[in-house]
């Protein structure tokens, strides 16, 4: 026995292993082939594809400028010239930088321990672009003011805290069809596909174009217009082919099974993109690389965050605040619950209803999580899809979550190395995990109309309009304007009309086969009335148990065939004489 593998059985064996439901815990409900450093490995996977999130969140809230004040001038009117104006923003910058890891370490602990599934937290790339360039403004120019706007994001949290715990936001989800739920899947696929070919956070092979509005890209940035357009040399930029390396590396890698194959090449392009003396360094000889080196280069670094530490106003007389609060709640809601249900699916957790195990402390936690991101200057946190890297790298429980967490805790401290993880390091993983998610299509009834069709304007509409939430919202409603079509086009000829619903998915018996209140409430009501209650009554049936049963039924068929030899072939060519015991245990584990 190894070493890895005596960690894994102690760890397994252990109460936290229970708890987790690690496979040979015992636990009621095991999860299939977790092991623990697994866990670990896919949890450190998922944060280097998450770690673009310091840097990046913190330029897009710094935008706004924070709690910098300044008075425009004629000539000036948004201070790009003030230099204390600016300088201010860069401590706030760095503040936020801080600020943004100690948001992720928490909600992403926080929601392994209590949801226990494998998915990373953060604010929201689209929210906090939102929150900056629309709701705050540039520089401070929009209708209300940055500590407003934070005291809306901080009501928000405790809105759907409240919505949570009555079970509202949970029901809500649970209304969506399951073909929709499944499109969810495939359209995140395409989305983290086509982040992951762009410049700003992928490999830089699509870029902007003014008349067909995406093109081949690819080019060194001194042959990009003010848009970003290629002006010439498609395909030159040096640091594309780094990022075509890097997927080819983590394909080839897969191919052969090699564990932690997008940890190994997310790190492998960032290290070969950290020297200054070659065409694909991250920090070039310019006046923004030089500010990037010089941060790179303190390594660690302790900030204090007086400028960004629960700065809030609670204002609510302008109707901004009331639109801006009621954005946050709907594209939250959206997301969260569009990234959960696809992660959710593609790690094999969601049950024969269409929802997922401690979906209630999943959203519970996520609530709990944008309270604490406002505390930190932070727009509303959400799930990431970015943590389907750890779910392809083998991450199925909260073991997963709390290693994303630690890896931000540390990322407090060593800020400017995490922050300097080039775009094109991590842009071939999103492919890669997005052609994995895209697996779910197979599975979407495409014989009924009704179902297909709606879940392809989902797919569709996610990645060409850059937004997860209005990809839900386009398939949601032309689901319910196809359907309820149909059924009043039945009723109004009595039934003469109508298509065949043979193949029609069973929409109303999924839904009532679930109850409203979410579990803990239901205890109370039982506690109160002084009836038992079960506390495993919302374990329905998942995939998983389908594995398990027939691979139990495989080793009841295969017992007589213990002490039968066979000559089989294995993965290296060599000739080996195995009883039906052993090959059956061969293919349980792979």
């Amino acid at each position: 026995m190894t070493w890895a593998e005596k960690v894994n059985n102690y760890v397994a064996r252990s109460r936290a292993g229970k708890y987790f439901q690690l496979e040979g815990s015992g636990a009621r409900r095991e999860r299939k082939n977790t092991r623990f450093l697994t866990e670990i490995r896919a949890g450190f996977t998922t944060f280097f594809a998450m770690a673009y999130i310091i840097s990046v969140n913190s330029a897009i809230i710094s935008d706004s400028g924070g709690t910098c004040v300044c008075e425009g001038t004629a000539d000036d009117p948004v201070c790009d010239n003030n230099s204390e104006y600016l300088i201010c923003i860069n401590e706030f910058r760095v503040q936020l930088i801080a600020g943004t890891a100690i948001t992720c370490c928490i909600a992403c602990i926080l929601f392994g321990i209590l949801a226990n599934l494998p998915i990373g937290l953060a604010p929201g790339m689209g929210l906090n672009a939102y929150f900056t360039y629309t709701v705050v403004g540039y520089h401070g120019t929009g209708n209300i003011s940055y500590r407003t706007a934070m005291g809306a994001v901080f009501i928000e949290g405790f809105i759907f805290l409240i919505l949570t715990i009555l079970g509202i936001r949970q029901w809500l989800a649970r209304l969506i069809p399951m073909s929709i739920k499944l499109g969810i899947s495939v359209g995140i696929g395409l989305f983290l596909c086509f982040v992951g070919l762009q410049s700003s956070e992928g490999i830089g092979l699509v870029g902007s174009d003014p008349a067909t509005l995406v093109a081949l890209g690819g080019c060194p940035a001194i042959m990009k217009d003010a848009t970003g357009a290629c002006l010439g040399g498609k395909m030159e930029s040096p640091t594309l082919w780094m990022g075509i390396l890097g997927l080819l590396i983590m394909s080839i890698l897969m191919l052969y099974r090699v564990r932690g194959a997008l940890l190994i090449g997310i790190i492998f392009i960032a290290i070969t993109s950290w020297p200054r003396v070659s065409e694909v360094t991250l920090f070039p000889y310019t006046e923004a690389g030089q500010n990037m080196f010089d941060y790179f280069k303190q390594v660690v670094k302790v900030q204090p965050l007086d400028r960004i530490l629960t700065q809030f106003e609670f204002d609510l007389s302008a109707s901004e605040t009331w639109v801006a609060l009621i954005t946050f709640l709907y594209v939250d809601i959206l997301d969260t619950t569009g990234t959960l249900y696809s992660m959710a699916r593609y790690g094999g957790y969601m049950d024969k209803h269409g929802d997922f195990e401690r979906s209630s402390m999943a959203f519970l936690s996520d609530a709990i999580s944008i309270i604490i991101g406002a505390c930190f200057g932070c727009s509303p946190v959400t799930a990431y899809v970015e943590s389907g890297a750890g779910i392809a790298e083998g991450g199925r429980t909260g073991i997963t979550a709390i290693t994303i967490g630690f890896g931000f805790f540390i990322s407090v401290f060593f800020s400017p190395v995490f922050a300097s993880f080039p775009p094109w390091a991590t842009g071939g993983a999103l492919v890669i995990v997005g052609s994995m998610m895209a697996a779910s299509a197979r599975t979407i009834n495409w014989d009924y109309p009704g179902d297909s069709i709606p879940a392809f304007i989902t797919i569709a509409v996610m990645p060409f309009t850059y937004s997860i939430s209005y990809g839900i919202v386009g398939g949601v409603v032309a689901y319910i304007i196809i359907n309820t079509f149909v059924w009043v086009m039945e009723k109004i000829t009595f039934g003469k009309l109508k298509p065949d619903y043979s193949k029609r998915e069973p929409y109303w018996e999924m839904i009532r086969g679930r109850p409203l209140l979410p579990i803990y409430m239901r205890y109370l009501v039982a506690k109160v009335q002084g009836k038992p209650f079960n506390w495993y009554e919302d374990e329905h049936e998942f995939s998983d148990d389908e594995d398990n049963s027939e691979r139990s039924s495989k080793r009841s068929n295969d017992k007589d065939d213990e002490d039968y030899p066979t000559q089989v072939v294995t993965t290296n060519g060599a000739n080996e004489n195995l009883t039906g015991h052993e090959i059956t245990k061969e293919k349980i584990t792979s």
